[in-house]
Parts: structure tokens; sequence; C-alpha cells
């Protein structure tokens, strides 16, 4: 181990661009090569067929069991006519990633032979052992039976020789399992409520789809170097390093030149991505030394997450390929940038209208501001819950830093549409005149289309409005965007539905539809004032006014994830159909139970590498260091040796006071961890892991660093982060 950095280093040092196979044709020819898409579906499937899967497809429509098998029949050939030899239902478990059981198309054909089949049932249902994944309870571990179903709306696809089946997983009793099926039960929620609100202004709507554009970062370090890096391998961040002399102190990575290796890494991954039907359009380097950014064009909110998700496995993929590891922790470094996954969030309608977008005329702005103001009041509402929403044992490192969203939901809207809605608030009742349906006396007609454009935007802010869409900043890398977007889309679908109950409840008493309309929006934008915030969400002031306020303040991890259970939310998201009570309580059940996990795995490797590197090499280096203050002594006279050995000395006791707290620490953070691991209740044990084993990781970690500093560099055997983060 001692000298595999070194070797590592040089051989990282050697590495040249990998040659990327380059298709014949243009993008837009192999573009979703890999996806039984409409096209494929048109092709290889019955006319009525076809018809009737784009009808569930679309509206949801029921499919019989006839269709099913149609559809797996032309599946199958397609498959086949692919060289596929397996298929598998793909889904989303409760542990950020996703999962997939292997099954060949193959079986008995009566005569001694085998025969290639898949049939509708195949096509519709897998049973997965629903105990082996997180359930919060919900599964003992003697009841094995879950099902994986079908989601017809987001397409099947091709991963080497296997056919992917996007699906649901939920328990045998009906309870979901996963991400995907709340997130679909929340859009539909938010389609519901949302159109029936969009038929105010435009009666022939009859959908509202909720879009999501994510800009995924991640960092790219050398599998050499990464191997080398035990806490990397096995965190996925940094347990302990010094910052580098140089890191992104010269702001001189962001938007600069992509380096040769990573640029072949990031053209063979679009590659692949716009195979897979993945949108991929922007690549760039992000502030950080070694880290980069990949964004899609904006889809539907469920496709665009599995495409997220299928991205990242697809990053990990390739990247080993190129001699690279790719890290998708939030904080991977200290001391420079972590890892975000900005989730780009709108409403649009089926006749082609952008709900957070203003229009040209009243009517169009009164409708940009009451779905504005509505997303304002659900995030107000449940900005606890939201917060809620992206927290995890691994985001907690970014969030609240000077690099990231602080952990305080707020909305940044930008001075124009900040002073529409002051103007609104602040406006009178009998302000509300009108002149016929189009005459609306409020200045909210006159709203300029500059608006998009017309304020810088506030990196600060967790949830900005930035012109026709919302960008909820706060999503952590590693994490499913579906635990925000069904957070989100319900919120808003529950704030929909208590508006239009409201609205309607006045035009019964007699008040005209749009004075109507106006009279609730001027009251809940009132009401929601308080998230609005257009000021340094890095700052302390910001902390202080945020808690007077009302705001949610928690910085707990285990205490925030309370949010999810408190009465309210309970209430939203069994009015919405989204999850039920229990299906919450399982729920936390599985995240403080991962976060436990995690603070545990990362102590135990900290422990590990404390006492099996950190300290023998310490104590190695001190050891020659005593030996030259013995040497010094015989070879000169003592004045002249104290002298000349006094700095050497202030090194060997630096060294032995810094391995003497390791080791100290080291035993009280294992005496701590049994002492938890005792606590039956999940959340007080997670609680007794934040409050007790996570300070005591950075204590430790200061000390190694600080060892880091004297002790020789030849003697040191993990990699540095001048290593890790600038040889690529």
């Amino acid at each position: 181990m001692s000298k595999l950095r070194f070797h590592v280093v040089e051989d990282a040092f050697k590495k040249k661009a990998v040659n990327v196979q380059l298709p014949k044709e243009r993008p837009s020819e192999y573009y979703g090569s890999l996806v039984f898409n409409r096209a494929k579906m048109f092709k290889y499937l019955p006319e009525k067929t076809y018809q009737q899967l784009v009808n569930s497809i679309d509206n949801g429509a029921p499919l019989g069991r006839e269709v099913a098998d149609a559809v797996a029949a032309g599946m199958k050939k397609w498959a086949l006519e692919m060289g596929v030899t397996h298929y598998t239902h793909w889904f989303h478990p409760l542990t950020e990633g996703t999962a997939e059981k292997h099954d060949a198309f193959v079986e008995h054909d009566g005569k001694g032979g085998m025969i290639e089949e898949f049939s509708g049932k195949l096509l519709i249902q897998q049973e997965p052992d629903a105990s082996s994944f997180p359930n919060g309870g919900i599964r003992n571990t003697f009841e094995a039976r879950g099902y994986s179903a079908w989601d017809p709306s987001s397409p099947a696809f091709i991963v080497g020789d296997t056919l992917c089946i996007p699906t649901i997983f939920i328990a045998y009793t009906g309870e979901s399992l996963d991400y995907k099926a709340p997130l679909i039960k929340a859009l539909e929620a938010v389609n519901k409520s949302a159109t029936a609100v969009c038929n105010y202004f435009n009666p022939e709507v009859k959908k509202v789809v909720a879009y999501l554009g994510w800009e995924q970062e991640y960092f790219l370090v050398d599998e050499g170097l990464y191997a080398a890096r035990p806490d990397l391998l096995l965190t996925g961040r940094t347990l302990m390093g010094h910052e580098s002399s140089k890191n992104q102190q010269l702001e001189d990575h962001y938007f600069g030149a992509i380096p040769t290796r990573v640029a072949a890494f990031m053209q063979d991954l679009e590659i692949e991505s716009l195979k897979l039907g993945i949108p991929v359009k922007t690549r760039h380097n992000e502030v950080a030394p070694n880290q980069f950014e990949l964004a899609p064009i904006y889809e539907e909110c469920n496709l665009a997450n599995d495409h997220n998700l299928l991205l990242m496995s697809l990053m990990r993929k390739i990247a080993r390929a190129h001699g690279f590891r790719v890290l998708l922790h939030e904080k991977p470094f200290k001391g420079v940038n972590g890892s975000g996954k900005h989730n780009n969030w709108s409403l649009g309608t089926d006749t082609g209208i952008l709900l957070m977008g203003p229009g040209k005329n009243t009517t169009a702005n009164l409708r940009f501001v009451t779905f504005v103001v509505n997303v304002l009041k659900a995030v107000y509402d449940h900005n606890a819950l939201l917060k809620a929403s992206i927290s995890s044992a691994t985001n907690a490192h970014r969030l609240g830093a000077n690099e990231a969203p602080p952990a305080i939901i707020s909305s940044f809207l930008g001075s124009q549409l900040s002073q529409v809605l002051d103007h609104l608030i602040n406006s009178k009742p009998e302000d509300f005149n009108l002149a016929g349906k189009q005459g609306l006396k409020l200045d909210i007609g006159q709203i300029p289309e500059l608006l998009i454009d017309n304020t810088d935007r506030n990196r600060t802010s967790p949830f900005a409005f930035t012109g026709n869409r919302f960008e909820f900043r706060a999503v952590g890398s590693s994490a499913n965007c579906a635990s925000a977007m069904l957070a989100l889309n319900a919120a808003v679908a529950h704030q929909l539905a208590k508006f239009k109950e409201e609205v309607d409840a006045k035009i019964a008493a007699g008040t005209e539809k749009f004075a109507a309309i106006l009279e609730v929006i001027r009251k809940d934008a009132q009401a929601c004032k308080a998230i609005i915030f257009d000021g340094n969400g890095y700052s302390d002031e910001w902390k202080k006014e945020a808690m007077a306020r009302g705001l949610d303040c928690e910085t707990s991890v285990p205490v925030i994830f309370d949010a999810y259970l408190t009465e309210s939310s309970i209430k939203m998201f069994e009015a919405t159909g989204v999850m039920t009570e229990k299906e919450l309580i399982a729920r936390n059940e599985v995240k403080w139970e991962m976060y436990t996990k995690k603070i545990q795995i990362e102590a135990r490797v900290l422990g590990d590498l404390a006492m099996n590197h950190i300290i023998p090499m310490a104590t190695k280096y001190q050891s020659s260091l005593i030996d030259n203050v013995y040497k010094m002594k015989d070879l000169f006279p003592g004045d002249k040796a104290q002298l000349l050995s006094s700095k050497n000395i202030e090194i060997i006791e630096d060294i032995a006071n810094r391995t003497i707290f390791i080791k100290e620490k080291v035993d009280a953070m294992v005496e701590a961890r049994k002492v938890a691991n005792k606590i039956e209740c999940e959340r007080s044990k997670a609680i007794a892991y934040h409050d007790q084993i996570v300070p005591m990781l950075e204590e430790i970690r200061y000390h190694i660093d600080k060892l880091e500093l004297v002790v020789d560099d030849q003697m040191w055997t993990l990699p540095k982060y001048r290593e890790l983060l600038f040889i690529r």
C-alpha cells in the first residue's frame, strides 16, 4: 500500500484519451434507436393495439390483457431483431438507485427443447423479493412477495442484451415501495387540479403536464487514484484530506476548456445517451476542479426522472471504460464546491400553453399570476416537507455552505414579479374593477414580455423563479429526482384544489369569475409573502429573519424528516391520493435507517483508516525524526544539538498529541456507536448518530488533515487532493 499511491499517480499521468467510435449517422438519425418509442410501436404493433397503447400513455386509459399480449409480442419481435436475449423489470426502490432482475426469453417447448417466449403477463408483472429492499416494515423478512408492474408511459429500452421495462414496485398488500408509483400519482393529481383551474381561462384545456429539466453535476477521478482511496471506494467521499494549495480559488475551471480524456468520456456518454432517447444538450466544466455538468432538454416529469436514473447508471459504466470513476456524492471533497442536481420544473397544457410564462394579454397574465401564486402558497405551506424531500446524509454536507442553497426553503422571484405581487397584495377589493371579461383594471395586464430575463438570477435561492419555470436548486446530485418532484407536485395539486374550492364558493355567492379569482389570489399572495426572499440566502441575517418569518430552519437531517409525518403533510398526501399515512410512516423508517447506515459506514471506514494507515505512517515518520534528534546529540555539543533539533522535537510532540487524540476519539466513537446501535427506535438512533457520531468524524478528520501537512510525502500512502482533483 505504501507504494500504491505513487504507482497510480504515475499511471494516471500517462493515460491518454480513449478513441471514441463515432456513429456514421447524425445524432437525429440514431436518437432513440434503443428505445421502443412511438415510431417502433407503430411499426411493430397492430394499428388497434397501437391506438390503445397511445391512449393509455396520453390519457391514462386502462389496458386489458389482450392489449398487453399484443404489445408484448411486438416488443419481443423488435427486441429479438436487436439481439436481445433477456428482459427485466426496471424499477426504483427506496435506495436512490435502480434495480433489475434479468430473465431469459426461454421456456420449455414440451419436446425437450426451448422456445423464446414473452407474454403480456411477463410484460405486466414480476415478483421481486420485496423484503430484500428497504420497506420500512411493510414487508417482514419472511414475507417475500412484492410486485413490479409495467409503466406504459415510460418506454422500454435496451441495455446490452437486455430489454428493460420501466415499472412501479408495490407490496403484496398494495403499498408503494418505490419512488415511481407515488410520483405518477402526484403527476396525475397536479394534472387534475391544474386542468380544473386552467378551465377558468381556457375551457379547451384537457390535460396539464408537469415538466422537468435536471442539471446533473458530477466529479471524475482517475480509477487508479480512486482505488487507492478506501474512503472514496466505500463511502463515495473523502473522509480526510487537506485541501490542495490550488483548488478553485482562481476561478479558472468553470466553463474552461474540457480536458481531452474528459471530452472523450463526454462524447461517448452523449452518443449512448442519445441512443437511449435521453435528450442531452449541455456539457461543461463546473466550478470545482474535475467537476462537470450535463443537462438535457426538458421532458415530461416521469420520463425525465427515468432518464436521469438511467443516465447515472450509464455514467458509471462509461466512466470505467475511460479509466475514470464518476462521483455523484454531494460533497466528495472538502474545501471545494459540492454537486447538486437543479430541478427545473414547470407546468404546461395540452394546448401548448406554458403556465409559468407571462402572456400577451390580460387574461393570460392573470392565469400566469394565478399559477405562480398557487405554487408559492404550496411551497410556503409545505416548506419543511420540501426541505425533507431533498435531505439526506450526503446532501447535508452541501446544503448551507456558501456554494449551495441554504437549508431554508425560500423563493426568489426577481424585482419585476415581486413588484407585481406587491401591487396585488396592497390593492383593495374595490380596485378589482371589470369592464367585460378582458377589462381588468389591475396592472397585471401590463406585465412585459421581458419578464423572462429582466432580473439577475439569485444562486442562493433554493426555489427560484427563472422566467418561465421554477428551479428547485437544493436537490442533491445523487438523489432520485422523484423524491423532490412527488412532494412538489402533490403540494401544488393540493393547493390548486383548495384554490378552486374557494373561487367556486365565491362564484356561487354571486361574485364575477375573474373578480373571485383575484380576491383569492390576493389573499394567498399575502399569506405566503414570507416565502419570498430576493436577498443573500447565505447570510447569517437571513437565518434570523427566516426564523422570524416562521419558516422551517431545522438543520438536523433526522429531525427534518419529521416533516413527512406532520398532520398537514399526511392530510395533503392522502387528499391527493399520492401516499397513505402507512406508506409515509414506512418511508420515514427507511429514511432514518438509511441515514444511520451511511454514517455508520463512514465511521467504520474512518476508524479503520485512522488506525491502519494514518497512525502507523505518522508514527513511522515520528520515529525517523526521533532517530535524527539522537544523531544530532551524538554529532553536536549539547546546546547546539538542542537548537538544531528544536523544530524536529516540536513536530515529534505535535505528531504524538495528534495521534493520541485520534486514537482516543476513534475508541470513543466505537463506544458511542455501540450505545446508539442498541436504540430500537430508528428515529432516535438516527438522531444519536447525527448528534454524537457526525461531530466525531469532523474532529478526527481535522487532526488527520493536520498530520498530512507534516508527515513526509513519500510516506503518505493515500492519494492527496492535488492528485485526485488535478490529474485528468
